[in-house]
């Protein structure tokens, strides 16, 4: 699959408060004493088994997600809250296959003079409602992340975790190449995608910014 047009935004908050909400097995991460919630929107393009090409209004969709960052079994990776998608099918199968907490969404994407301009409602019946709406942009050169900084931190994870009805965690590993970063400016207007965890995200967020990235992402292991 490939990403595009993706901003990374993080806020730093209670690491406590984030353990809280973690199964059994997954274990906050945190740098500086800080843990990490990001919210992550970006277009998916090219979404297929390999070797299989795509299939138009399959296969491109916009995604929308709310993640923190773990470790499980040893090995850090990403723990997501909630991924909203514009694509039904998708989101079906990534529930029932991947036990990711897909919802069902309304989006709507546009770029336009090198600004993202991205809105989502969630609609999926039972599930709290959620929205977000933001502009965003890179700006300056392309950044490096060395090892042990926070921009290293919040974009290395090669490993995603979720967990089943009865509590079983599993692992999904992805590869890519270094992500192509630059630094951003956004305006959000509304994002109330953490509201359901009760974790307040205060202040002006981190961001980065990434014009596209190609990941190839395996099938599920289970966390001993």
């Amino acid at each position: 699959m490939a990403w595009h047009d993706l901003c990374f935004m993080h806020w730093p908050v209670d690491a406590e408060a984030v353990a809280r909400t973690l199964p059994r097995g997954v274990t906050v991460d945190t740098h500086g004493g800080k843990a990490y919630l990001g919210v992550v929107p970006f277009r998916m393009a090219d979404v297929a088994p390999r070797f299989v090409p795509g299939v138009p209004g399959l296969s491109d969709f916009p995604e929308l997600n709310l993640r923190t960052y773990v470790t499980a079994g040893g090995e850090p990776g990403v723990w997501f809250y909630s991924l909203d998608a514009a694509q039904p099918l998708g989101v079906r199968l990534a529930r029932q296959f991947f036990h990711l907490p897909y919802f069902d969404a309304r989006m709507w994407v546009s770029r336009e003079q090198g600004i993202t301009r991205y809105a989502s409602l969630r609609t999926h019946r039972g599930e709290p409602p959620a929205r977000f709406a933001a502009a965003y942009r890179p700006i300056g050169e392309p950044i490096e992340a060395p090892p042990g900084s926070l921009e290293d931190w919040l974009t290395n994870r090669l490993n995603l975790y979720s967990a089943d009805r009865r509590g079983q965690v599993y692992r999904g590993r992805i590869a890519h190449h270094a992500w192509p970063l630059r630094r951003a400016e956004a305006v959000i207007r509304e994002n109330t995608l953490a509201d359901a965890l009760g974790i307040p995200l205060e202040g002006p967020p981190h961001l980065l910014h990434a014009e596209e990235l190609r990941v190839h992402a395996h099938w599920l292991e289970q966390v001993q």
